[in-house]
């Protein structure tokens, strides 16, 4: 089902992160902070409503040529939202407004040693992507109908871990954790349904 880009669409997901109630597990404080947006713009051509994914350009230090979503470590003093919104600027040239957060979901521990917060926001429509290049090698729009597909995600196992690992099918290929578990919890909040994902394992390369 493709959702419109609309201001009723807005409001419904925005319900929908209000009556989220985000996991309150203590996280160990060893790990590093850092968020991620969800950032909500028009499809491509203007069909529905969409997430920005981007692909971490080939000279950054780690992850390179990944799927990710826009983000990255928070700075002192930053609350997550605060680092989304910076990271959608310096990775994508998009300046929000606080106002345009929706709400936040469920930290996630990573193998690598971060604890990653996805923050929802309303990019707006007709909005310019600029891509910085030393950071993002493209940028897509993936439609909410692609995560909301019964056959979106997959479970499966490996022998390094006793807990599940998560994929997200797109465009013939996978997307993994955290990437994937992030999205994941996302698709389950349009659904109505508040899944967890901390527990959901990431693939042996994703650990370094």
């Amino acid at each position: 089902m493709t959702r419109v880009f609309d201001d009723t669409t807005r409001r419904k997901i925005a319900e929908l992160c209000a009556g989220f109630a985000r996991s309150s597990e203590d996280a160990a404080p060893a790990l590093k902070r850092a968020a991620v947006a969800i950032a909500l713009t028009e499809g491509e051509a203007g069909n529905g409503t969409a997430f920005l994914l981007t692909r971490r350009a080939p000279g950054l230090r780690s992850h390179t040529g990944q799927w990710a979503l826009p983000g990255g470590r928070c700075d002192a003093g930053e609350t997550q939202a605060q680092a989304a919104l910076r990271e959608l600027h310096e990775e994508l040239g998009l300046e929000l407004a606080q106002t345009e957060v929706l709400g936040v979901l469920d930290d996630y521990p990573t193998r690598s040693g971060y604890l990653i917060t996805p923050v929802v926001v309303w990019a707006g429509s007709g909005v310019s992507i600029v891509p910085n290049p030393s950071e993002v090698a493209s940028v897509h729009r993936v439609g909410l109908e692609e995560i909301e597909r019964e056959d979106a995600f997959s479970f499966t196992s490996i022998p390094e871990s006793t807990r599940r690992v998560i994929r997200f099918r797109l465009r013939g290929g996978h997307i993994h954790a955290p990437t994937a578990a992030l999205i994941y919890q996302f698709s389950e909040l349009l659904a109505g349904r508040q899944t967890r994902v901390a527990e959901l394992e990431q693939p042996v390369f994703a650990w370094r």
